[in-house]
């Protein structure tokens, strides 16, 4: 038998109204007693009486046993959710940010006080990816995880491949389209999809990596020269996660575009669906697919965590607490195309091998094997030259190797 739970929700936005149709069309034994919400003034789909701009009228609620956290602020998202698990409330979340740059405190506060934090939703929305590295692949080797975990990027890029919308254009619609936000860094400079990839490798590789340490480009820089050289290849342009596992003691994490080709999963997924393929030893190649945004999709997965705490499901971090040594590395070599204006700025990268180089006019773009940290080194000045790189593995074979 199930046991009730009394909620307490943070946030009433897409995803907090999202969810809440959900649940009046369930017979879960769930009952939603108080919403805080920022703007009292704002006009609600629901009675009043459910709404306060005090959090504390959740948080020191007797009747209140689980705090479901759907907020956009990450300070005040960690203050609530630690509160509420220090304070025997379970939680439940879907806000990336905090719990990545927060997951090993998080981990402490849940040890130390007996609760548990689900955050299903807070990584490729409506994809149970997260539960699944938890249980399904709880004692297999993973050798990789890669994939689309960012809509707002990926409706960009679609636009563009599919029909040749300038990426300017293409941001706007998706801005409008609720896609993408006013300042769409997070999404289109692969911020967003860090956050993810660290929670998810985690679960995966039992490894808890600080974000800033992790390498992420995003697609802000992209022209149509190189949508142009992408098709003409047969390849997509797609901003790709990865985390791989080098050998038994390492294991890298990057976000860049990658060039996909026409034989990979990732290759048909578009506008604002995410893909997630996992790589494994004994149950080879997977591929979950589903929308990665959305007030219902991101819904669905926040209610999958709900559901599962009536039963006190907790994530058991298997991996995390048997890692027999597993660290994160950037020093590892990989294969890149490197759009560029400046021949000073190639010399800077310290190219390790060219493969191909070509020069017409003002398009210029280099193929090559370079060292990640270099590119960590050099992040800042790749955006401020207005240069295009993307991950290119499959262009020559090369595969991501150790430095070492």
């Amino acid at each position: 038998m199930s046991k009730k739970l009394t909620i307490g929700l943070f946030g009433f936005g897409v995803v907090g109204q999202g969810l809440h149709d959900i649940i009046k069309t369930k017979n879960l034994n769930i009952e939603i007693k108080k919403i805080a919400i920022k703007d009292a003034t704002k006009e609600r789909s629901l009675p009043a009486s459910y709404f306060t701009t005090d959090k504390d009228e959740l948080l020191n609620n007797p009747e209140i046993n689980t705090i479901i956290e759907l907020i956009n602020d990450t300070d005040a998202a960690f203050e609530i959710v630690s509160t509420a698990l220090r304070s025997g409330k379970n939680v439940v979340s879907a806000s990336k940010k905090m719990i990545a740059l927060h997951l090993e405190e998080l981990l402490k506060i849940q040890e130390e006080h007996g609760t548990s934090l689900l955050y299903e939703g807070a990584v490729c929305g409506s994809i149970p990816i997260i539960r699944n590295l938890e249980e399904y692949y709880d004692n297999e080797l993973l050798h990789s995880i890669c994939g689309i975990f960012n809509g707002s990027s990926n409706y960009i890029l679609s636009k563009g491949f599919l029909e040749g919308m300038d990426y300017a254009t293409a941001l706007k619609q998706a801005q409008d389209l609720g896609f993408a936000e006013t300042d769409p860094t997070m999404d289109v400079g692969g911020y967003d999809a860090k956050f993810k990839l660290t929670i998810a490798a985690a679960h995966a590789y039992g490894v808890v990596v600080e974000p800033d340490a992790v390498l992420n480009i995003g697609i802000e820089n992209l022209a149509a020269s190189d949508i142009q050289y992408a098709r003409e290849k047969g390849l997509k342009i797609k901003l790709v996660p990865v985390a791989k596992e080098l050998d038994d003691q390492h294991v890298a994490l990057f976000v860049l575009p990658k060039l996909v080709t026409e034989s990979e999963f990732l290759y048909n997924v578009e506008y604002e669906y995410n893909g997630v393929i996992v790589q494994a030893a004994f149950a080879d190649q997977q591929f979950f697919f589903g929308k990665g945004a959305g007030g219902h999709p991101t819904g669905s997965a926040v209610l999958s965590d709900i559901a599962a705490l009536r039963y006190d499901y907790q994530y058991e971090y298997k991996k995390l607490k048997t890692n027999t040594g597993l660290k994160f590395t950037n020093d590892i070599e990989l294969c890149v195309y490197l759009r560029y204006e400046n021949d000073d700025f190639v010399d800077a990268l310290d190219f390790k091998e060219i493969k191909e180089r070509y020069y017409s006019g003002t398009y210029k773009y280099i193929i090559g094997k370079i060292n990640l940290s270099k590119l960590i080194d050099l992040r800042q000045r790749i955006y401020d030259e207005k240069a295009f790189l993307a991950f290119a593995d499959q262009l020559t074979g090369v595969s991501l190797v150790s430095a070492n």
